[in-house]
């Protein structure tokens, strides 16, 4: 009896999974469906599969060099940001583990402070900082500003540095190594899943962001892939089917990066989790 209420509860479990997971779809195939039609096959019929496959938009998409420009531009500036992240993020966190003082509780709070307030409420008086060094309108200054989200990382990275073998590094002072050394080839090793966790998440967050490049960025030759979508809304007339294809053109690698990564993403939370 027992064996047949668990077996109803997890059809009913798929059950709802699956019509949840097919609502949430609605939206992408939408999109998908629809960057294969024209402007007027889009009004008539915005659900319906298309009649003829419709490739002209992804030809003018993919034609055009702004996208592939803009793609590079994103690129540097992710592959930039994650890195500086999770080295800022991880040498605060062993500095704030390997050694635990009143100074150190104290910039632990104010960073606990820097983590909870809103980074729009912080916006204005970040740009005018960077106007005086001459960083705005520039993926440097981009770069600069992503380094905020290293207190994301610092918290996650000091959670998971909390449960490794500290023996091996009382060790490792024993033979005489010191502090950066004990980092670079003893701790770096160890929490390797965790920077792969949070090199994911950060990943994702910098390349679909639009607020800061909306802020920082004026060029059009800066432009990152979001403010590329951005741009192909007209003021007064939208070719939709265009705008969608864009969108799409933008979203395919980070697809593609979530679909290969996600192994690591569970792979690093469960083993901080079983480690705890």
């Amino acid at each position: 009896m027992h064996t047949t209420g668990t077996s109803v509860r997890r059809v009913l479990l798929s059950v709802a999974m699956i019509a949840i997971a097919c609502f949430v779809g609605i939206p992408l195939y939408y999109i998908l469906v629809n960057t294969f039609k024209t402007q007027g096959d889009m009004v008539a019929a915005p659900l319906t599969p298309p009649t003829d496959l419709f490739l002209g938009n992804y030809q003018q998409v993919l034609g055009d060099p702004d996208i592939y420009r803009s793609f590079v531009n994103t690129l540097v500036v992710t592959a930039a940001s994650v890195l500086l992240q999770l080295l800022v993020g991880a040498l605060a966190a062993y500095a704030m583990v390997i050694r635990t003082s009143r100074l150190n509780q104290v910039i632990g709070a104010v960073l606990l402070l820097g983590f909870v307030v809103p980074g729009q409420s912080t916006l204005i008086p970040l740009y005018r900082t960077l106007v005086g060094f001459e960083l705005v309108d520039s993926l440097t200054g981009l770069v600069v500003m992503y380094l905020g989200g290293s207190i994301f990382c610092y918290f996650l990275i000091q959670g998971y540095m909390r449960t490794l073998p500290f023996e091996i590094v009382e060790a490792a002072r024993l033979d005489g190594a010191g502090a950066f050394q004990i980092f670079w080839r003893i701790v770096l090793p160890l929490i390797k899943p965790i920077l792969v966790t949070v090199g994911v998440f950060q990943t994702m967050w910098v390349w679909n962001d639009f607020l800061l490049p909306t802020v920082m960025i004026s060029t059009p030759e800066k432009r990152t892939v979001v403010l590329q979508v951005y741009n192909a809304v007209s003021e007064f007339t939208t070719d939709w089917p265009m705008f969608m294809t864009v969108s799409v053109v933008a979203l395919v690698p980070m697809v593609v990066f979530f679909v290969l990564t996600q192994r690591h993403i569970v792979n690093g939370l469960l083993a901080g989790g079983v480690k705890g």
